[in-house]
């Protein structure tokens, strides 16, 4: 399960940076606070819906084994183990409780490359805001 988390927020991020790639190509980011909300707005959909179906996978495989006899509680409670939040209101049997523990921590390093991809994406927006200033300040001169 956690391979197959790690092949969807890599194809997360690869349509993600596919899509920024188009974008820049077609001169629609614009480097102005319109256009980094834009951006960081895309980024942020494109994996947070990642997460969502990583999520989702981990609440049918609960279903499937037996763990939880309804997809919204197993939602649920996969939502709540792979944020790493844990509750604890809904408990895995002690047999497969250890299944909860490893989505958590395919959560914790899901959720952390996602909290760098969106550092990185920021901080190339700065550095282009920066640059531009740094033109035009020099075309003043």
């Amino acid at each position: 399960m956690t391979v197959l988390c790690l092949t969807i927020q890599c194809l997360a991020l690869a349509v993600m940076m596919q899509q920024l790639a188009r974008r820049e190509r077609r001169g629609k980011i614009v480097s102005n606070l319109w256009g980094a909300i834009q951006v960081l707005t895309l980024v942020t959909l494109i994996i947070f819906v990642g997460n969502l179906l990583q999520i989702g996978l981990w609440a049918m495989l609960f279903v499937f084994i037996g763990e939880f006899t309804e997809l919204t509680t197993a939602f649920y409670h996969s939502l709540v183990n792979f944020t790493t939040l844990g509750y604890g209101d809904i408990v895995m049997s002690k047999e497969r409780r250890m299944l909860g523990a490893l989505e958590a921590l395919n959560g914790v390093l899901m959720i952390g490359l996602s909290t760098a991809t969106l550092f990185a994406v920021l901080s190339q927006i700065l550095e282009q805001a920066w640059a531009s200033e740094d033109r035009s300040l020099r075309k003043g001169s």
